[in-house]
């Protein structure tokens, strides 16, 4: 059997430029929809996500660093589907940042109780927490579907596999309603919504293909039943 053949490294050039370009664009997405700097709570959502993200980083350097180069690109073989679903979950995954400032920094259209904005800080804390989780035990974390047979890809099923088979999915649901809540804005729960249904069908198609072409997953499938929401679904 041939040896796995892990994706390529990025070039300087472009984590330099991911570096640069993902936090400018968090800062545009929020504070020119919303008109103002000084938008206070523009600023604690965004450090949440500095220091979520940062600490989730750090982790990951240490006990899965292979993951970055996986997580880098989208990689051949990627399927077409996949490719289709997200050109429309990526985009409404980002309206979730304009919607909300312009909602809740500029118009402020909604009125929603700190319960709520609480609630939001935790779903969008506990996203995090198990993407990371999920990251950290499983090398094959792409950002497209596909089997990825160079690498010699298997079942994972330990960590939160241990108890639903798309723990990364289950976490970005968690991201998307968590941004619209702690951004304090019902207006971004409607991109949120659009982004679940179409991840929630594609979790579905994964699956199915999974169950396919994945040796092995058919049997844990059978073993771990939830897909997303334990013990419901």
């Amino acid at each position: 059997m041939d040896a796995p053949q892990d994706p390529p490294a990025m070039s300087r050039g472009t984590a330099i430029a991911y570096a640069i370009s993902l936090p400018l664009s968090l800062l545009l997405l929020l504070f020119l929809p919303a008109g103002s700097l000084s938008w206070r709570a523009g600023w604690i959502f965004v450090a949440a996500l500095v220091v979520g993200f940062g600490l989730s980083a750090l982790v990951l350097a240490r006990v899965n660093p292979l993951i970055y180069r996986a997580r880098s690109r989208f990689q051949p073989g990627t399927k077409g589907w996949d490719k289709a679903l997200l050109a429309i979950i990526l985009p409404a995954m980002v309206a979730i940042l304009p919607v909300g400032a312009f909602d809740a920094g500029r118009f402020h259209w909604s009125h929603m109780p700190v319960w709520a904005v609480v609630l939001g800080y935790a779903a969008l804390l506990a996203g995090m927490a198990i993407t990371a989780w999920a990251q950290a035990v499983n090398p094959f974390f792409e950002p497209g579907v596909r089997i990825q047979s160079e690498r010699h890809q298997r079942v994972i099923d330990t960590g939160p596999y241990r108890y639903v088979r798309h723990p990364g999915y289950s976490a970005a649901i968690l991201l998307f309603f968590g941004m619209a809540f702690a951004l304090a804005s019902f207006w971004a729960a409607v991109p949120a919504m659009i982004a679940s249904a179409f991840l929630i069908l594609r979790t579905a198609w994964e699956d199915r293909l999974l169950r396919r072409e994945l040796p092995g997953y058919a049997a844990y499938a059978q073993k771990v039943r939830s897909r997303l929401l334990p013990p419901i679904w």
